[in-house]
C-alpha cells in the first residue's frame, strides 16, 4: 500500500509543470554519461536472483563459455518463475521444469545428499547447468549464435537445431530464445567501469502518458481500455505508458523488474520503473511500481479508492530500479 505524498507548497498542477521540467533538466544532463550497460561481467545484479538460489546461481552460471550467471538466471524465471514446486501440463518438473526422461539421463546429486531430486533446486539448478553445457557442446560446430543455439537445444532438443542449422523455425522455441537474451540483461551486474546506465531515449514519453493519467481512479487489473473506463492498476499503468512509446512490458510488476538493466538509487532519471517489495531480498515479492519523475516521486496507481498520483519512493519497502529496454 502505498502512502498519500504530502507536497507542501505545490499543487497538482504546479507539480506537474516542476516534473516536466526536471525530465528536460535530468535528460540534458544525462546526454552526457557514457555507455549502456555493459556485458555481463559474469556477476549477478543485486537483488535480480531470490535470495535462497543467488550462491547457486552465481556459481554454476559460469559453468561454461556459452553460459553465464545472468542466462541462467533468466532462464529459470522462465522456466518457473523460481518455483521449485512448478510442473507443467507437459510433466515438466522443479525449477528448471525437467521432464521425467531428460532428468533420468542429466539430472546430478550435486548436494551430496545420495539423491538427485528434480524437487531440490540444490540439484536442479547445477542440472540445468550442466545439461546447457552438455547442448552447448553438442550444437558448437552448428552455425549462428551459440549461445541462442544453446538455448534453443535446451528447449527443442539438440537435433531439431543440428536438422536446421540453427534455431529451429517452432513459435515456442524462438519466442523462448528471444524472451531470455532479452530478460538477461536485467540479471547481469555490470562491470565496475560502467556501472552509470545510459538514459532512455524514450522514458520521457512514458513519463508524459503517466502525467496525463494523473486523477483517473485506480482499478485492479485495469489497463486503461474501454471496458475499464480508462482506469489502471500499478503495472497497468506502467506497461501501458511504456507501450505508447514501443516498448511492450510483461503485465505483472514483479516480471517488470526483469524488463531491462538496474540503476542504482542516485542513478535513477525519469522514466525508470521504481519497485517496492515485501521481501528486500526477492524480486518474486514485489508487489507495487510506479514511474519515476525525479525529485525522490514517482507517478502510481496506488490502490483501490485511491486516483493516480504523484508519491515519494522513499519507503521502507522500496526494492530498486528498472530502465525498461527495447526489445
Amino acid at each position: 500500500m502505498r502512502k498519500v505524498a504530502l507536497v507542501g507548497g505545490l499543487g497538482l498542477g504546479g507539480l506537474a509543470l516542476f516534473v516536466a521540467l526536471l525530465v528536460v533538466g535530468v535528460y540534458s544532463a544525462a546526454a552526457g554519461i557514457v555507455g549502456g550497460a555493459g556485458k555481463n561481467g559474469g556477476k549477478l545484479a543485486k537483488n535480480a536472483v531470490p535470495a535462497a538460489y543467488e550462491d547457486l546461481v552465481q556459481e554454476w552460471g559460469n559453468l561454461c563459455d556459452e553460459l553465464s550467471p545472468a542466462l541462467l538466471a533468466a532462464q529459470l524465471n522462465q522456466e518457473s518463475g523460481w518455483n521449485p514446486s512448478a510442473q507443467s501440463h507437459a510433466a515438466a518438473q522443479g525449477i528448471a521444469q525437467f521432464i521425467p526422461g531428460t532428468w533420468a539421463v542429466h539430472g546430478i546429486d550435486a548436494n551430496g545428499d545420495g539423491v538427485a531430486d528434480v524437487w531440490d533446486p540444490e540439484d536442479a539448478i547445477p542440472s540445468a547447468a550442466t545439461y546447457n553445457c552438455s547442448l552447448a557442446s553438442y550444437v558448437r560446430d552448428v552455425p549462428g549464435d551459440p549461445v541462442e543455439n544453446m538455448l534453443a537445444a535446451y528447449n527443442a532438443g539438440p537435433y531439431a537445431v543440428i536438422q536446421y542449422g540453427g534455431v529451429p523455425p517452432y513459435t515456442e522455441t524462438q519466442n523462448y530464445v528471444r524472451i531470455i537474451r532479452a530478460a538477461e540483461e536485467s540479471f547481469a551486474a555490470p562491470p565496475e567501469d560502467q556501472r552509470r546506465l545510459a538514459p532512455s531515449e524514450l522514458a520521457a514519453g512514458a513519463v508524459h502518458f503517466a502525467q496525463e493519467q494523473l486523477g483517473t481512479p485506480y482499478l485492479w487489473g485495469g489497463n486503461g481500455t474501454p471496458e475499464h473506463d480508462g482506469r489502471f492498476d500499478c503495472s497497468g499503468l506502467t506497461k501501458a505508458a511504456y507501450e505508447a512509446v514501443g516498448i511492450e512490458l510483461p503485465r505483472v510488476a514483479n516480471d517488470q523488474w526483469a524488463s531491462g538493466p538496474h540503476p542504482e538509487r542516485d542513478e535513477l532519471l525519469p522514466g525508470d520503473l521504481v519497485f517496492f517489495a515485501n521481501d528486500l531480498t526477492d524480486s518474486r515479492s514485489i508487489h507495487h511500481v510506479g514511474i519515476y519523475v525525479g525529485g525522490g516521486y514517482m507517478i502510481d496507481a496506488p490502490y483501490t479508492g485511491a486516483e493516480i498520483r504523484f508519491d515519494p519512493i522513499d519507503s521502507a519497502d522500496y526494492f530498486g530500479a528498472t530502465r525498461p529496454t527495447a526489445g
